[in-house]
């Protein structure tokens, strides 16, 4: 796919949409209605793909020099309970660091090196908080998608932790992020925690039951693999007033298909190929 040419898509709300409005009350978000949706088309796997290091504050600045404005980035916690940024339930992957992530207190963790494993460039670069993914989406008005991701046995208590967090930081903005996990249980969790931010449930394949589950956690939208999603899928879900989403697409071809169904969001690690806007990104965006 490279040097092919960029498949383009609006980097914002499409023409006439409103403006989101701030967090609500209740139990679902106002931006789950059909005319309130206000991510964009595109959104960057754990900030760049695989261009920087997953999950650093480094590969969401590469993004935004793309031209997104809508992130997706994995959340779970430290052993003191701090949310911070890691995909894996173990450290060796991505970091300097050895075993499992849970067992690590914050202060431990902010000091592992996660960008040398990647490049030479970006070696010490540091496991982001998600208080300071907060800041840095605050500041430029960045959409983010937090995938909550339990280190196993820790679900419940991830979901509740994330979402109190997210709620905290994101008092009063008028985009709050859109929580989204594999695990029911931690987006019940994130329900009861704080049932004012929006959710949705991320599916492999469609099990038994996919659908009553989504409804049943109050999910605005569905993100599946998007090798299952088709025209019937995206009719299911947005005529029971949800969004249809996928991930991870990284094929023009796939890309084209997608939108032609009436997609509503495409994850992607090729940032560098898929053009989320018509023009080059202002050099306005803040660290």
């Amino acid at each position: 796919m490279t040097g092919s040419r960029p498949v383009r898509g609006a980097a914002g709300r499409a023409p006439g949409r409103p403006k989101p409005a701030r967090i609500p009350s209740g139990d679902r978000p106002t931006y789950s209605s059909a005319e309130g949706w206000p991510f964009p088309l595109w959104i960057a796997h754990r900030g760049a793909g695989k261009l920087a290091p997953e999950n650093t504050l480094a590969a969401f600045r590469l993004g935004a020099q793309h031209g997104y404005r809508a992130f997706e980035c994995d959340v779970k916690l430290s052993a003191d309970g701090v949310p911070f940024l890691l995909h894996d339930a173990t450290l060796e992957r991505t970091t300097s660091g050895t075993g499992s992530a849970a067992d690590l207190a914050w202060s431990a963790l902010s000091r592992l090196d996660a960008g040398g494993w990647h490049s030479r460039g970006f070696a010490g670069e540091p496991l982001p908080s998600l208080v300071g993914v907060a800041a840095y989406c605050g500041r430029n008005g960045f959409a983010l998608n937090i995938e909550i991701k339990p280190t196993p046995g820790a679900e419940a208590e991830t979901g509740r932790v994330v979402a109190t967090e997210a709620a905290r930081l994101w008092a009063g903005q008028a985009l709050p992020p859109l929580l989204s996990s594999f695990r029911p249980d931690a987006l019940l969790a994130a329900r009861d925690a704080a049932p004012q931010l929006p959710r949705a449930l991320l599916l492999d394949g469609l099990r038994d039951g996919w659908l009553e589950q989504a409804r049943a956690l109050g999910c605005v939208a569905v993100v599946t693999n998007h090798q299952i999603m088709d025209a019937a899928l995206v009719a299911q879900l947005h005529g029971g007033g949800m969004r249809a989403l996928v991930y991870t697409v990284n094929d023009a071809p796939e890309a084209q298909r997608l939108i032609a169904l009436g997609i509503d969001g495409m994850i992607t690690d090729a940032v560098d190929r898929f053009a989320p806007a018509l023009s080059p990104v202002a050099s306005g965006v803040r660290d």
